[in-house]
């Protein structure tokens, strides 16, 4: 499996907020997004994940399992700031939801519902309404939708805010497990995942981008 993008460059506005951003991720690699906040490590997700189009450059996916012309967003996973819940409806028939709508990319097989609230360690308040747990427990699930479908890349936004140093471990043997059996993880944080041997590309928004680029 391969993820590239070839000379990202993204708007803030009418402002150019990044450009020339480049990178190839293989299976098992991991890259870190750094940075202060507003140097464009969201919006760098966000185009990956195909919702942003990009000003330039482009992304693309290469797997042997991969139907021809697959687009590189639809190998992957996006976990952004918000949980992307229904507060109404109980975790179960969220992740439900997530799972039926998902469905699995070629090449994996995602976990059962009740298999990946327990991978989060919260198993058993999968009946209650998502509205009705706390903010750590709620990002917790929000992560669960992550193991209910398999997709190959995870793109994950400050994966661990609201998490508790108990938590915290939970979610970053997760991330080690997707990377140990051939995942991709791209991660915008300002906290250590304990990644090892991952690459960190250093965003610096406006003031990275020099004179002239257009």
């Amino acid at each position: 499996m391969r993820l590239t993008a070839e000379n990202i460059a993204a708007k803030r506005g009418e402002d150019l907020l990044f450009a020339d951003i480049s990178f190839v991720l293989a299976s098992g690699e991991a890259l870190v997004l750094t940075g202060r906040n507003g140097t464009g490590k969201s919006t760098l997700l966000r185009v990956l994940a195909g919702l942003l189009r990009p000003e330039k450059g482009n992304v693309s996916w290469f797997s042997q399992d991969a139907e021809a012309g697959a687009r590189a967003c639809e190998a992957c996973h996006y976990l952004g700031h918000r949980n992307a819940m229904k507060a109404e409806l109980t975790v179960a028939e969220n992740l439900s939801f997530w799972k039926s709508f998902f469905s699995d990319f070629l090449g994996g097989t995602g976990s059962s519902v009740s298999d990946a609230a327990e991978a989060v360690g919260l198993q058993e308040i999968i009946h209650l309404p998502f509205g009705y747990l706390s903010a750590g427990q709620q990002r917790r699930m929000a992560f669960a939708k992550l193991l209910v479908a398999y997709r190959p890349v995870w793109l994950l936004d400050e994966p661990t805010a609201a998490l508790d140093s108990g938590a915290e471990v939970i979610i970053t043997g997760l991330i080690g497990n997707h990377l140990a059996h051939g995942g991709i993880v791209i991660a915008a944080t300002h906290q250590p995942l304990g990644l090892t041997n991952a690459r960190e590309l250093r965003m610096t928004g406006f003031a990275g981008v020099g004179e002239g680029v257009w």
